[in-house]
């Protein structure tokens, strides 16, 4: 085997394994690991307070609505 010979089968090795690689990244690589957060669909209103908390209301676009304390403190 001389040297011309030898040099043509590692640039062809490289070319195919090159090529594998580059399918393997590819198809099998996610796009995009992190998923951007959402913001959520309701609206958020403060409608009084209670012993130093907001008394906070939510509609979430459905018929009822949701009420929950939120204290900045704790």
């Amino acid at each position: 085997m001389s040297g011309y010979d030898y040099y043509r089968a590692v640039l062809l090795g490289m070319v195919i394994g090159l090529g594998f690689l580059s399918i393997f990244l590819v198809f099998l690589v996610e796009d995009d690991p992190v998923k951007p957060q959402t913001q959520p669909t309701g609206n958020f209103e403060v409608v009084d307070s209670y012993k130093g908390c907001d008394v906070v209301r939510y509609d979430d676009k459905s018929a009822t609505y949701k009420y929950f304390l939120h204290c900045p403190n704790n």
